[in-house]
């Protein structure tokens, strides 16, 4: 089966800040379906995405996926599995939230501090269907909220507190992210 890899809507297309349609349980098993969840995976892998939510490639359904390991754009990351999730629903553990950087494929570039809850319970089904129910920490909770939020038409600089963080990446990795960056 041949994958493709897709075109990442960017920001100011109106498909970001549209909440995106549940999916049918049975749709899921639609080949076209699959092939698109496919296509996603090969996306994010291909833009070292540490997720891709279907919003993101024009395709207005809850659908994310999202994994980590050993990705150059998040380098301190912990490995987290390949996870597809469709029709998610996220609930906070608790009231605490941290803030730290992110950035994302439909917003190339830049970087920002974005506060997340540190524990969340994660409702969605799976690729084939199968309810699952997981707790996440830490980063994974912060991966999870931010592909969550593409899906209701948010971004993660609807998120920040302040601009004040707002940085393009290469002057991220210059002055926050302690990396060398040759000069131009």
């Amino acid at each position: 089966m041949r994958m493709a890899i897709l075109k990442v809507a960017r920001l100011g297309h109106p498909i970001l800040r549209t909440v995106a349609a549940p999916v049918a349980a049975g749709e899921l098993h639609k080949p076209e379906v699959q092939r698109m969840i496919d296509d996603m995976i090969e996306t994010m892998a291909e833009y070292d995405g540490a997720g891709l939510a279907a919003p993101q490639v024009h395709v207005s359904k809850q659908i994310t996926v999202y994994a980590v390991n050993a990705n150059p754009r998040y380098p301190h990351a912990p490995a987290i599995p390949l996870t597809v999730l469709v029709n998610p629903r996220i609930t906070a553990l608790s009231d605490e939230q941290e803030e730290d950087w992110e950035g994302c494929l439909s917003v190339p570039d830049l970087r920002g501090k974005v506060p997340r809850y540190t524990r969340v319970r994660v409702e969605a089904l799976d690729r084939h269907g199968k309810k699952l129910e997981f707790v996440a920490d830490g980063f994974h909770a912060r991966v999870v909220q931010h592909e969550t939020d593409h899906l209701f038409g948010k971004v993660y600089l609807d998120r920040m507190r302040s601009f004040e963080s707002l940085s393009f990446v290469r002057e991220f990795l210059r002055y926050h992210a302690g990396a060398t960056v040759p000069e131009e």
